[in-house]
């Protein structure tokens, strides 16, 4: 059986770029359908960023009460309450239930399908609903692909019969396994070392690379390699798995690497992610599937012809953040909506500009937040570079009410012929906060000079700026040379 239907535009994919591009539309008065064949909010509410910054912040707080005079004293030293940690985390994603945010968007003029989507040619998109019917939908100005990405699992003998955790295990866990290793480097793997072993797990950590967090400033990777060990994490840098073995469903597993043999009770994945576009009929419209989806600044998909088909967020390979798919989720919007009512834009107008201003936080101990480029990116894209670097607390010795052995360290990279920021870096507690402001003067080309005029309020952490934008006459010489640092866990 099936049901045609016409609207302005289609929109596959209901994470939170999907569903950021739909509400936009429809606010206007175009009509719009959702197709998702899961959950509505996607990856980052229900098994990403949410669920697991839900399990990283007891663990944070908890930290930091040890850290401070008079409250260790009134603490228990026997850890925190997992399974209060867990009841917090199964209300921030709803217990895996999208009925409310579906209600919503109905309310709000959306058309939602339930069902996997593919094209099948020019402004057309077949949903197969799990009944067997067929929708087709024909959309008049616009497809928009935001299917997002899948775990990567390696080709390793014994590990899909191992049943490996992802990150959708990881952050739905019910119990904290024992003994646990971890296989990534990353982002995502560092995090969830973190996780684990700040919920009592004994954990391993394989990095294929020679440092953790390859695309950081060298000490930023360093930082959280000392602060994961000091917390127990054994790393094994410039290390593959090679073999898995799990005789009896549910029971340890026996994992091989460079030669040995350890027993843990989960083997969990941070090894990367595929992109989920080689079944949603791109070959129809003479794209190839499997891979990220090309586009312009206006997100539009490069070598289809009448600027219909648009992809947004992890779909398009620019960056896999979430805040980046809901910041595509609004563009595309503007730009469809302008299309549609026969405006054509100027040059650059509703462009995306998220390339050289990406920002993002890993939330680790110490938060390790940057934005920009990183110093060996900005010199490999021919920019004439300088850099500032400071540690702290260093002349700022307030830092030290936050909390006992309050240290960070933090860069900024800047283009010398234009004086103006090309990337930050800030490794430390509660440092995530400070990223922002960098990424305002990335954005709107900010004389660093001119940045020593913004002057943040006392006592706050955000006076960690002063020291790196400070006239390099009244730069004290340790900070004029701060190349190392060494991070003690609280």
């Amino acid at each position: 059986m099936k049901a045609g239907k016409d609207f302005d535009a289609v929109v596959v994919g209901g994470g939170v770029g999907g569903v950021a591009a739909v509400r936009k539309l429809a606010s206007t008065g175009l009509s719009v359908a959702l197709v998702e064949d899961r959950l509505v909010a996607g990856e980052c509410h229900y098994w990403g960023c949410n669920p697991s910054k839900t399990l990283l912040r007891p663990i944070e707080v908890f930290n930091l009460a040890k850290a401070v005079p008079g409250v260790r004293e009134a603490i228990s030293s026997e850890g925190l309450d997992v399974a209060a940690v867990f009841a917090k985390r199964d209300a921030i994603i709803e217990h895996l239930s999208d009925e409310d945010r579906v209600v919503s968007l109905r309310q709000a003029g959306v058309a939602v399908f339930r069902g996997f989507g593919r094209l099948s040619g020019e402004r057309t998109v077949r949903v197969a609903h799990a009944d067997h019917t067929e929708a087709v939908l024909e959309a008049r100005h616009a497809v928009v692909v935001a299917t997002g990405t899948r775990p990567y699992v390696p080709e390793i003998p014994g590990l899909a019969h191992a049943r490996p955790w992802t990150n959708r295990d990881l952050t739905t866990m019910t119990q904290v396994p024992p003994r646990t290793l971890v296989v990534g480097g990353g982002p995502v793997g560092v995090e969830f070392a973190t996780i684990l072993t700040g919920l009592g797990s004994a954990v391993t950590l394989l990095v294929r690379g020679n440092s953790v967090l390859p695309n950081c400033e060298p000490e930023a990777r360093e930082l959280v390699a000392q602060s994961l060990r000091s917390r127990g994490v054994t790393i094994h840098f410039e290390t593959e798995l090679s073999a898995v073995a799990r005789p009896v469903p549910g029971g340890p597993v026996a994992a091989t690497f460079r030669g040995q043999t350890i027993e843990v009770d989960e083997v969990v994945l941070a090894a990367g992610r595929r992109t989920n576009t080689d079944e949603i009929g791109l070959e129809t419209v003479g794209l190839q599937g499997g891979g990220a989806v090309c586009v312009n600044d206006y997100l539009q998909a490069v070598g289809v012809t009448g600027d219909w088909l648009y992809a947004l967020g992890d779909t398009t390979g620019r960056a896999r953040l979430s805040h980046i798919s809901t910041y595509h989720g609004h563009i595309v919007a503007d730009i469809i909506v302008a299309r549609a009512t026969g405006r054509e834009l100027e040059e650059n107008e509703l462009a995306a500009r998220d390339a050289g201003s990406l920002a993002q936080v890993i939330f680790t101990e110490p938060q390790v937040a940057a934005a920009g480029l990183t110093e060996s990116q900005a010199r490999a894209a021919r920019f004439v570079v300088r850099t500032r670097t400071a540690c702290y607390p260093g002349t700022l010795t307030f830092l030290a009410l936050f909390r006992d052995g309050f240290q960070g360290w933090a860069k900024l990279v800047i283009n010398a012929e234009t004086n103006t920021l090309l990337g930050a870096t800030f490794v430390g507690p509660e440092f995530s906060e400070l990223v922002q402001a960098a990424t305002l003067a990335i954005v709107a080309k900010v004389p660093v000079d001119l940045l020593r005029h913004a002057v943040a309020p006392h006592p706050t952490v955000n006076q960690v700026w002063d020291l790196l934008v400070a006239p390099e006459s009244e730069r004290a010489p340790a900070q004029k040379n701060a190349n190392s640092l060494i991070y003690q866990a609280g």
